[in-house]
């Protein structure tokens, strides 16, 4: 499959995406696509090093003629999100990603793609082997754990960098430019509760929500997709309106980022009621699924008997406050962007949540494009979680990036898109969290800018990346490099 992938035109892009997703680069475990990366610059015999965290910086000279140009700092992150559907066999850990090209997308077997942003960075490499592409001094940054912190980009220190002007290669809409992103905040709610001897006289229960699409709890937050976790709360906590339910486990999502698509739960019920309950159950899925019939056509709901019961459930009390805590926390879009239309201001992503075992982990991620906004609604979800009884933390704080409208970088870029391709391109601001509000604070004074090629579905499975559009892409930045201002 992925000899396929390396016959696609531009090579160099496409040979070296397929050498990156060779390398297993989950987040926090990148010391494998460190050494890559280090290896591939010592090989061109560029300067090449990595900081006191994990990042690495190679450099290199401009192309004859273009040595008073400014220098330009590329910048991609090396960490993919791992997500991949339940019935596929795979291991991140040790196996490179599965490849194969579906008409004008390249795909993965089930798995994430890692397009999100190792395609950034195969363009980057692509650029530092070149030959023949007339460019200024050029810096290229490799950032670490970009999707579960951005602690790479927080680590750089002030002074590392020596470029004056940014491409951040890291969003998702080829005809898109993005001069402003949203920052984010992780909120994780836990408690401990007492857990009890499961009844007599029970019929055990696992309740599955499945085959939701999932993606990119920024970029995909605005379109109403489902949210496994949510519906799950909805239909235990309805079901034990009418029933005597007992919850023993929840299990559901993943990462903070990625929309959950999965969730399951453990219950038991009074078998004189178990056959009530089905009938409830199936009434509730009848309106949840058509309620998502359009958004989510793939959603699957079931109640499947068990025929060996758990051991242990939850205290009633601390059911009924975990239930209500859930059903009342807020998820998805919470305010829409004044200056940009169609732009999410502020969302919460209830991204995971997990019961078992006498304890109780809830993690959101917050995001907006206004700290205090931000800020507001992590607040609010705290209290909703406290008065669930549970401890709430904040952690993971990130800046958003605000957006600077007389951006030099931004008008060449402009200019030089509607030379290229007859048409003006949208200048937005995105919902997602991208790493230029960060690298901002240390230095102030780099103009900054963010473009990718078109890719859909990120951080799910269904993550794909069209490949006429990583031809443009690819253009659209050599077209840029000629055009640098000088110093």
């Amino acid at each position: 499959m992925n000899k396929t992938i390396r016959q696609l035109e531009p090579i160099s892009v496409w040979n070296n995406f397929a050498n990156l997703n060779a390398v297993p680069r989950p987040s926090k475990k990148e010391e494998r696509v460190i050494q890559f990366m280090i290896d591939f610059g010592k090989s061109l015999e560029l300067e090449t090093f990595e900081d006191k965290v994990g990042n690495v910086i190679i450099r290199k000279p401009a192309t004859k003629g273009m040595e008073d140009r400014k220098t330009v700092t590329l910048q991609s992150h090396l960490d993919m999100v791992h997500q991949k559907n339940t019935d596929i066999d795979f291991d991140f850990d040790v196996q490179g990603i599965q490849m194969f090209v579906d008409k004008d997308w390249v795909r993965a077997k089930g798995t994430t793609l890692g397009a999100d942003n190792g395609i950034g960075v195969a363009t980057i490499m692509a650029l530092l082997e070149s030959t023949d592409i007339p460019h200024p001094p050029l810096e290229a940054l490799f950032t670490i754990d970009e999707e579960t912190g951005m602690t790479g980009a927080m680590a750089l220190e002030g002074g590392v960098l020596h470029g004056e002007i940014l491409l951040n290669l890291d969003t998702e809409e080829d005809d898109e430019i993005d001069i402003g992103c949203a920052g984010g905040i992780d909120v994780t709610a836990t408690k401990e509760y007492n857990e009890k001897s499961v009844p007599r006289g029970v019929v055990a229960y696992k309740i599955e929500v499945k085959g939701l699409q999932g993606g990119h709890s920024g970029m995909d937050i605005h379109r109403g997709l489902g949210n496994a976790n949510k519906i799950v709360n909805r239909l235990l906590y309805h079901c034990s309106e009418y029933y005597h339910i007992r919850v023993s486990e929840i299990d559901g999502g993943g990462l903070r980022n990625a929309i959950p698509r999965e969730s399951f739960a453990k219950v038991v019920v009074d078998k004189s009621q178990a056959k009530d309950l089905e009938i409830t159950f199936k009434e509730l899925k009848r309106d949840i699924v058509q309620e998502f019939q359009i958004t989510e056509p793939n959603l699957q709901i079931e109640l499947q008997e068990l025929k060996t019961s758990p051991k242990k459930v939850m205290g009633l009390g601390a059911q009924e406050k975990l239930l209500k805590g859930i059903y009342a926390a807020h998820n998805g879009v919470y305010t829409m962007n004044a200056t940009f239309e169609g732009l999410t201001e502020t969302s919460n992503n209830i991204a995971k949540v997990e019961v078992k075992n006498g304890r109780i982990q809830i993690g959101c991620l917050t995001r907006s494009s206004v700290d205090s906004a931000k800020m507001d609604l992590a607040y609010m979800l705290k209290a909703t979680f406290e008065l669930a009884g549970c401890k709430v933390i904040f952690k993971g704080d990130y800046p958003g990036w605000q957006p600077n409208p007389n951006s030099e970088i931004l008008k060449v870029l402009v200019k030089k898109y509607k030379s290229l391709f007859n048409e003006k391109p949208e200048v937005v601001a995105c919902h997602a969290g991208l790493e230029c509000g960060i690298l901002g604070r240390n230095y102030p004074d780099m103009d900054m800018i963010s473009f990718g090629p078109t890719i859909k579905g990120a951080h799910s499975p269904d993550e794909r990346v069209s490949i006429s559009s990583v031809r443009k892409f690819w253009n659209f930045t050599k077209e840029i490099l000629k055009d640098i201002p000088k110093k």
